[in-house]
């Protein structure tokens, strides 16, 4: 009969493990619930007369569309897919590098209670997997 082993097969501790992940989890929780997120406008924006406006985005759909109809009429067309594909990549990297990322303002207390819990954590767990 084989003896149970420590956290990752090792003579580590079950309990250090668990407290490591446990203090990772709060402090990588409370550190991303104070980061903020949001989008701007899509790529360029043109005002015209009044509040009529338009962005680039709406071009970047013609492709799409276009893709979308040479896939529908012939799912094996390589240009469909090419266009389809292409004008995809393209959207979703308009999306991210419009989005805005900031820290959320906080006390210096709490930032460091964050960060101790999560690298912290982090060790506990790092030193639970290695044999002691």
């Amino acid at each position: 009969m084989e003896f149970m082993r420590g956290a990752g097969g090792t003579s580590g501790g079950i309990g250090e493990f668990f407290l490591g992940l446990f203090m990772t989890a709060a402090g990588g929780y409370l550190l991303t619930t104070n980061i903020k997120v949001s989008s701007g406008f899509w790529g360029l924006r043109y005002n015209f007369y009044g509040d009529a406006s338009i962005t680039a985005f709406g071009i970047s759909l013609i492709p799409l569309i276009i893709g979308f109809f040479f896939l529908f009429y012939d799912a094996g067309s390589k240009i469909g897919w090419i266009l389809s594909l292409l004008s995809l990549a393209f959207i979703l990297f308009g999306v991210l590098s419009t989005l805005q990322i900031w820290f959320q303002t906080t006390s210096l207390f709490v930032l460091i209670l964050m960060l101790v819990l999560l690298f912290g954590g982090l060790g506990l767990v790092a030193r639970a997997i290695k044999p002691h």
